[in-house]
């Protein structure tokens, strides 16, 4: 089975752990992990690492310029209300 690539900017779920079936953003991505953050319990400054096969991407990427903790929360509270398209593998 083949899996495309996370990125930067790309709104993700995330399957398994303590945050499990809540909406992140992948901050960055270094060494096979993603560093994932909800603008509340993880900031944007202070991103969790996470094993990208705990993660369901979503056809939503965001531009990270100018994105504040606030303007994420918004961001993911929105998308949480909505039926949210998430890619098959």
């Amino acid at each position: 089975m083949y899996r495309e690539a996370i990125r930067v900017g790309m709104v993700v779920k995330s399957m398994a752990g303590h945050d499990s079936g809540l909406l992140h953003v992948i901050v960055r991505e270094e060494a096979g992990f993603a560093y994932i953050a909800d603008g509340k319990l993880r900031k944007l400054d202070a991103p969790k690492k996470k094993n990208p096969l705990h993660l369901a991407k979503t056809n939503t990427v965001l531009d990270l310029t100018d994105l504040t903790d606030k303007k994420l929360r918004t961001v993911l509270r929105t998308m949480s209300g909505t039926d949210i398209a998430e890619e098959s593998d």
